[in-house]
């Protein structure tokens, strides 16, 4: 039995939850598992611009008593063009390996978003990436630039003036809130040109990228071991493109479709909502199989699919009653669309989601409306503005958004769920005169070969991250395996899966990629 196949037993999915807002096959061969990340050579980054080694120190509170981890800031290039112009400090922590006499190297590891902060991301989940990596890895997060600790891009002089800007704002439903939403995505791009000046102009995934090649010269390996989820996936392949000399192993759960994202802002935005009105019915169907006693949906004499469409109908012809709300309110349409985003992602929160669609078509939206409201807080439209200054880079718009009368039925006739939504929260302020074009940004090719094999995994099921996308990263880069998940949400560790769990573990620490074709079942019912 080897070291891999032992973990198998005791691995744990990660279930962590990410809101906002990613060939030649190989057969299996396996090296051998004391194969050493080893020390690191000269970067390909400019002379002098690599940081020497990492200062790592406690954690602040409430982290600070905790032996397992360790925090820093990394100091690079605002501009890696010009390494000796301003920089910027990258924050940084490590969960420290459960084996280090076993170490293998480094795991660093993105959470996606774009923008997600890969430090809360080990702060909350270090312990299952270290079972992941067969506790032979220090687990290393960062946030991006631009984001959380890391020189966080700001489109507002406080909190107060943020909040209220973005009071009372929702997904609009009608043509006149279409119309006052696109002229406050004009004032947001102007207003993040006026505070984050040049730093704007150098967030893009490519910038990040070479961040990530800085990060693994600091921690001392000599190739780059990586797990990217969701947008993270982009960061990993961009970062085998720019480097592909330099990685041990690239895990990448969730594909975003790196060619799409790169191309423009609308072709982004259909390529991220393109599986998501299919998910949606599979849900449904799922829900209706599982019957009465299980699904609260599938309890009238009419199908599941008709109570939805009756619900969806009813909610565009006027709000509906949300008495239980704290406090109580209505159901709008635009909100109907977002309360869906998170809930259609994970799994575990099915049975909840179909109870509270069902009691929606009954007249009552509480538990809607309550989910809307989460997703609609000056907080949430700050996490899909940096998101946007993100992917404004990596791909810019094409349309002004004044054409929204035209792009907006686009992106709704890709998905009628998500379409309306990712095209106001991610594509407008693209649209809307965004200050900076990017002057780092990478656009492709997308076909390196790296010497290891990167493995891709995705559940069928992937509202976010389709199986098309998956299926498409693994034809383009020269050298990728495709795990395949029969789960649903996004990433696959929403719906665990041994099988998947197990593979994980075989590759990070063994360098063994699962056969081609390789297709894992999830471990539980969608509706138990």
């Amino acid at each position: 039995m080897t070291e891999s196949d032992d973990l198998r037993r005791h691995q744990r999915p990660v279930r962590w939850v990410v809101a906002v807002a990613c060939v030649a096959l190989v057969s299996a061969a396996c090296v051998p598992a004391t194969q050493q990340a080893g020390a690191a050579p000269a970067s390909t980054a400019p002379a002098g611009t690599a940081p020497p080694g990492i200062a790592w120190r406690a954690c602040a509170p409430p982290n600070d008593d905790d032996p397992e981890l360790q925090c820093a800031t990394v100091s690079v290039p605002l501009d890696w063009s010009r390494p000796g112009g301003r920089r910027i400090d990258l924050a940084v922590i490590r969960h420290l390996a459960s084996r280090p006499q076993e170490r293998i190297g480094s795991m660093l590891v993105n959470p996606g978003g774009p923008g997600q902060s890969g430090v809360e991301l080990v702060e909350g989940g270090g312990s299952d990436f270290d079972r992941w990596g067969g506790g032979r890895f220090d687990i290393v997060g960062w946030d991006p630039r631009g984001t959380n600790a890391s020189s966080p891009v700001e489109c507002f002089t406080s909190g107060a003036a943020a909040a209220e800007f973005w009071g009372g704002v929702t997904v609009p439903s009608t043509e006149a809130e279409s119309a006052a939403y696109q002229q406050r995505t004009v004032d947001l791009a102007r207003r993040c040109g006026e505070v984050s000046g040049e730093l704007l102009d150098h967030i893009s995934t490519a910038d990040t990228a070479r961040d990530l090649e800085a990060l693994r010269v600091a921690v001392g390996d000599r190739e780059l071991t990586y797990v990217g989820l969701s947008y993270g996936t982009l960061i990993g392949q961009t970062y085998a493109n720019l480097f592909p000399d330099r990685v041990r192993a690239m895990m990448l759960d969730g594909l975003m479709d790196a060619a799409a994202d790169t191309t423009s802002a609308e072709a982004r935005t259909v390529a991220g909502v393109a599986h998501t009105d299919e998910v949606f019915a599979a849900f449904r169907a799922a829900c209706q199989a599982a019957g009465p006693a299980r699904c609260a949906l599938a309890r009238h004499p009419e199908t599941v699919d008709q109570r939805v469409a009756r619900l969806f109908d009813a909610a565009r012809r006027a709000p509906i009653p949300a008495p239980h709300a704290d406090p109580p309110g209505e159901l709008h349409y635009g909100e109907l669309l977002t309360s869906t985003f998170n809930p259609i992602r994970v799994p575990e929160q099915y049975p909840q989601f179909a109870a509270d669609l069902d009691a929606a078509a009954g007249g009552d939206a509480s538990g809607l409306e309550t989910a809307a409201r989460q997703m609609a807080t000056p907080e949430a439209y700050g996490s899909a503005t940096t998101s946007s200054a993100i992917s404004c880079l990596d791909g810019p718009a094409r349309r002004p958004s004044t054409d929204w009368p035209a792009v907006l039925p686009e992106f709704t006739r890709s998905s009628t769920l998500w379409g309306p939504v990712l095209g106001w929260w991610l594509w407008a302020p693209c649209a809307s005169g965004w200050p900076v074009q990017g002057a780092d940004r990478y656009s492709g090719p997308w076909d390196a070969r790296t010497e290891a094999p990167i493995l891709l995994i995705n559940n069928r099921h992937d509202p976010a991250t389709g199986y098309r996308n998956a299926q498409a990263t693994e034809r383009a880069l020269g050298n990728a395996v495709l795990l395949t998940s029969e789960g649903y949400g996004h990433p696959t560790y929403q719906d665990p899966s041994a099988c998947v769990d197990a593979a994980r573990v075989r590759y990070l620490v063994d360098l063994a990629t699962p056969p081609p074709g390789t297709v894992c079942q999830p471990d539980d019912p969608l509706f138990p």
